[in-house]
């Protein structure tokens, strides 16, 4: 688990990095960032079978401010969204292999459909999805910014996507 060491202020803060937070843990860690100047930036999603699309989309978001919080649908909003067969990976381990990406700061699991709790309790400078949402829509966008924070999108790696794994798997193996 990485640190970052915080001299900004008098007393030097160790801020533990690549950890999964309940969304109390999360909101206390965001007003220390915030203290120390820190801009956060926020995404979702599922992140089932981990692919080449999602760490560079992960790396991408991360580059647009100092600290990086995904969003993690929990298993039974997965279920609701993707249907019964998916997650294939569980929320745990999901959660914690994406924790232990370099580029992520912190993960949080929600059983909502969307992240507006999330977003809302943390209030994120920025706030990303990928480019297949229309900005308009992207749930969270007045929260952010109503607090004169920014909404962005980011291009997808074309025919990366844990649904077209999913597809390979099923035509090599029927």
């Amino acid at each position: 688990m990485g640190e970052i060491n915080l001299a900004l202020h008098k007393n030097i803060k160790k801020v533990s990095m690549g950890r999964v937070y309940t969304l109390a843990e999360l909101v206390e860690q965001r007003a220390e960032w915030k203290a120390f100047g820190l801009s956060v930036v926020f995404t979702n999603g599922v992140f089932d079978i981990l692919h080449r699309g999602h760490v560079e989309y992960l790396n991408a978001s991360k580059k647009l401010g100092d600290t990086l919080i995904v969003g993690m649908n929990a298993d039974a909003s997965v279920r609701r969204i993707k249907g019964p067969l998916r997650p294939v990976v569980p929320e745990a381990d999901r959660a914690y292999i994406i924790s232990q990406l370099a580029c992520v700061d912190a993960v949080c699991l929600f059983e909502q459909d969307t992240p507006i709790d999330i977003i809302t309790a943390l209030v994120p400078d920025v706030l990303v999805k990928g480019a297949d949402w229309n900005i308009n829509a992207i749930v969270g966008k007045d929260v952010v910014e109503a607090a004169g924070g920014a909404v962005q999108t980011i291009e997808f790696v074309p025919d990366r996507s844990t649904t077209n794994i999913i597809e390979i798997i099923k035509h090599r193996f029927t």
